[in-house]
């Protein structure tokens, strides 16, 4: 039925110009017209196109909703969701985990014993006065920091995931996600998860609101500020991270600003630093001197920096063209993207009033823009299991595994420059990967392993499992009881004496991490497809195919492809009527949706 995992791919990019199946011959001539569509070319379809960009998807209950209203009115209940209640959603629950020893985490365990042994503590952990390895717990407190940090941060993500699929107020979940693959920081340098989880409360907080505020609000933000370098963006030796990517990727684009301009912005922003959660101006390291950048000279502070640099008309091209490619299409002309600028920098950045001119207009439901978006795998997981009826994401198979193989890990982004989007999600591989997913969902794999609980490093495993047969932590950690590694003469003695045990610090942090982060729920998906067939009627082996089809797809598949699937089911079934089959349909059921589910057209939205 489907051929080669390259003939799939290519199948799918194909069908990125594919008409959706409720196109009219008006919708040709849509591209590119920001005029609103009209009340008389409102239809389901469109709203479940709405959603789609709008959300992760929807129901058929939450498509009729939208559909029952005018397209004004539709808009107005998604971009104004300040209205709608959000107490369905319950704020983040946080392990134990962090105490004010943890406070400047140094950047590197060789930092960690060299400030020990200066000081005669680290991390809130003195150095033993005699014994052997006297920097073991401090050196232990440090992989256990990194360990627990980053599996809270994986917990973060899941609660992150399940506002997604619960929330009211799906744009600002979408948009929340947007921005942070805009101001993409990664829990991998920052190793904090209490920055990470307020930078993506700063993201929801903004979401729709004024580009400016959320661009000065960014530019405080811990996470940001240390992952940019600002501790030594300083008077006389300023770093010009922050200052670089704020103009190349945050704001103007690439070709709009010179090195100078990084230059001198970057003394702008020296002295801008975090004391633990909290932004502070260290005013003594902060050049307090003119600045010449953009044609404009004087004593410049960050703010008015940011100030000047959103009054440049490529700022407003640029990030209107960026939110259109996430929301509308990949493929944006020079002229409209003037035009939507217009609207951007007309508003003096109030994000809103573009939204709404984007999803009101003819554009949006044109033919080159329906089932065109190439799903994201955040945005395919999680529209998965909304359109199953689920109300929790499963802990097997595992949310943050599955979007990392499909390509991308929330609070985990690959560059500073965030996902590349698009067709980047798919190649032969990822899209067998997707199918994959779908199957594991359906039916869950019973050697189902959580990482978070067991690292997968072979070498923490080793030293594991020579500790429970009560080695002591020389012998645990010879390379010899290793896989793939020789065992160092220096390591053929009794327990030796040594300031500490890297590798028994690595295995002794991952151990005490998992005693203190609170564990992911582990449950699998509760599907039920026999109900949902049977809620709406459905009597026959082709009425329960168009069922979910209209169901999971925005694209429509071939009658050729409609008619195997029939005749799939009807093999599996052992007859047409559904009714007959009542007692024994929910595998075959499962199995034609991931059929469907693994069909290039379920890529698309």
């Amino acid at each position: 039925m489907f051929g080669s995992k390259l003939a799939m791919t290519l199948g799918l990019i194909a069908l990125i110009s594919t008409a959706p199946a409720y196109a009219n011959s008006e919708a040709e001539n849509w591209q590119g017209d920001l005029a609103p569509i009209a009340q008389s070319d409102w239809c389901y379809e469109r709203a479940a196109h709405l959603l789609e960009r709008a959300g992760f998807g929807g129901t058929p209950g939450e498509v009729a909703h939208l559909a029952a209203l005018t397209p004004q009115q539709a808009v107005d209940y998604l971009v104004d969701y300040e209205t709608i209640d959000g107490s369905n959603l319950a704020d983040f629950d946080p392990s134990d985990i962090h105490d004010p020893g943890l406070i400047g985490f140094p950047p590197s365990r060789p930092a960690t014993t060299k400030l020990a042994k200066e000081t005669g503590e680290a991390l809130g952990v003195k150095v033993k006065p005699a014994g052997n390895r006297p920097l073991q717990p401090v050196v232990n407190k440090f992989f256990y920091w990194l360990r627990a940090s980053m599996l809270e941060t994986r917990r973060i993500a899941y609660w992150w995931a399940n506002r997604m699929l619960n929330t009211k107020r799906p744009l600002e979940e979408k948009l929340t996600l947007f921005w942070h693959g805009h101001f993409a920081n990664s829990e991998t340098k920052v190793r904090e998860y209490r920055k990470m989880l307020k930078q993506n409360q700063t993201f929801r907080q903004h979401a729709t609101g004024n580009f400016r505020d959320l661009m000065i609000a960014v530019a405080q933000d811990p996470a940001m500020l240390y992952f940019l370098d600002a501790g030594v963006n300083v008077k006389g030796a300023p770093n010009e991270n922050f200052a670089r990517e704020i103009m190349e990727l945050f704001t103007m684009g690439v070709g709009n600003y010179s090195e100078k301009d990084i230059r001198e912005a970057a003394r702008a922003f020296t002295g801008w630093n975090a004391n633990d959660l909290i932004f502070v101006v260290n005013q003594d390291l902060h050049d307090d001197d003119d600045k010449t950048l953009l044609g404009q000279t004087g004593n410049f502070d960050g703010v008015q920096v940011i100030d000047i640099i959103l009054a440049q008309p490529a700022t407003a091209t640029h990030l209107s063209a960026k939110l259109y490619r996430y929301l509308v299409r990949a493929d944006l002309s020079p002229e409209l993207n003037q035009k939507v600028a217009a609207v951007f920098r007309d508003n003096n950045y109030e994000l809103k009033p573009l939204l709404r001119t984007l999803f009101l207009s003819r554009d949006f439901y044109s033919l080159a823009s329906v089932g065109t978006h190439i799903k994201s795998p955040v945005q395919l997981v999680v529209s998965t299991y909304k359109k199953l009826d689920q109300t929790v994401i499963p802990g097997n198979p595992d949310f943050n595994e599955v979007t990392t193989t499909l390509g991308q890990t929330l609070f985990w982004p690959p560059t500073v420059a965030g996902w590349a989007q698009g067709r980047s999600w798919i190649t032969p591989g990822l899209l067998l990967e997707r199918g994959n997913f779908a199957q594991n969902v359906l039916f869950p794999n019973i050697n189902f392993m959580p990482h978070d609980r067991y690292p997968a490093d072979p070498t923490i495993r080793a030293v594991h499992e020579q500790v429970q047969r009560g080695a002591d932590i020389t012998t645990a950690t010879m390379a010899s009881n290793n896989p793939g590694e020789i065992m160092a003469e220096s390591n053929m003695m009794a327990d030796r004496d040594e300031e500490f045990n890297t590798r028994y610090g690595s295995y002794r942090g991952w151990q005490m991490a998992t005693q203190k982060v609170k564990p992911i729920p582990r449950a699998s998906a509760q599907i039920n497809l026999s109900k949902m067939v049977l809620a709406v009627g459905v009597k026959t082996t082709d009425e329960a195919v168009d069922f979910f089809l209209d169901r999971f797809l925005a694209v429509a598949i071939g009658a050729d492809e409609r008619t195997k699937l029939i005749d799939f089911l009807n093999a599996e079934l052992g007859t047409k009527d559904i009714a007959r089959a009542r007692s024994y349909m929910e595998d075959p059921l499962r199995m034609l949706v991931h059929l469907i589910m693994s069909q290039p057209e379920y890529q698309l939205g």
